[in-house]
């Protein structure tokens, strides 16, 4: 155990550690990445099993490394009968990019590896955005309205996008996660956003409409995943030199209602639908942050 020593020398010996376990094992997954190129259906969903053993391993030395440079206590429920082999619609609250490492953590090789949407243009962040492609994250361009006013052939493209990433998960479980509030919570978006929530921002809709209009049928259930820092919102900086003291993490889960899994032609419509269930599933998560925080709604 590294706990010992100064912070700083903590963060960096956890960045080199981060650093040098992402480049050997994105390394080993562009093989079987490359592989998967072969036009034969059966050998695709071989090469995809062994890219995500590859990626669980990654996780796997990424929590490897926590231990060793970290004394975080984690305080976690809802692990019960979870499946290696379902289809999950993952719904979290977002605050920090320590969320990511944090559910990596606890859900690896729990639960199907789990997969985000990403901006198109990090397809070329250095090493790991091959490794992304290889994993079949589903790559997004978003479109303004303003661009689809001046370009109306480019409407419905993100979903097009979509379908096609989509019914490459149909072949192989796998946990499609959503941070439907689109990005990290502060307190100047809050206000900004007039959010009617105390400790979240406004949920998104469109992407969990897009990946139940798409698949639907084929997700599981949800996992409503809850994560609240106790002693403050921290940096990744501050997760890598150990300053953590404690995550709190609540997964449950709940059933998709089912006209949102078999959506009608009317995307709006579905998509009005889709905002309501957000809403209540956000106002729920919002009185569960008050006792994991410790906040009292009267002060």
């Amino acid at each position: 155990m590294l706990t010992f020593l100064p912070a700083p020398v903590r963060g960096v010996i956890a960045s080199l550690l981060l650093a040098i376990n992402t480049v050997f094992w994105c390394v080993l997954l562009y093989i079987p990445a490359l592989l998967k190129l072969i036009p034969i259906h059966g050998w695709r969903v071989l090469c995809t099993r062994v890219i995500i053993v590859i990626s669980e391993c990654w996780v796997a030395c990424n929590s490897g490394w926590m231990r060793l440079t970290q004394r975080t206590q984690w305080d976690v429920e809802g692990l019960d009968d979870l499946k290696r082999e379902g289809w999950y619609l993952v719904l979290s609250n977002h605050q920090s990019w320590v969320d990511i490492f944090a559910m990596q953590h606890v859900l690896n090789r729990r639960i199907p590896f789990l997969k985000f949407f990403l901006k198109k243009e990090l397809i070329w962040v250095p090493v790991i955005g091959l490794a992304w492609w290889g994993l079949d994250f589903p790559f997004m361009k978003r479109y303004s309205p303003e661009y689809l006013a001046r370009h109306p052939e480019k409407r419905g493209k993100d979903m097009e996008t979509t379908r096609r990433a989509c019914a490459k998960f149909r072949t192989t479980p796998v946990s499609v996660m959503n941070f439907i509030e689109g990005t990290r919570y502060s307190r100047a978006k809050h206000d900004r956003q007039k959010s009617p929530y105390r400790h979240l921002l406004r949920p998104k809709a469109g992407g969990v409409a897009f990946v139940l209009d798409a698949m639907g049928d084929a997700l599981n259930e949800t996992l409503d995943v809850t994560i609240a820092y106790p002693d403050g919102r921290p940096t990744l900086w501050e997760f890598l030199c150990g300053k953590v003291t404690r995550i709190t993490m609540r997964v449950e889960r709940r059933p998709i209602p089912e006209p949102l899994r078999r959506p009608d032609d009317l995307e709006s419509s579905h998509r009005g639908q889709v905002k309501l269930w957000l809403d209540e599933l956000w106002r729920a998560k919002d009185d569960q942050l008050d006792g994991l925080l410790g906040v009292d709604v009267q002060d």
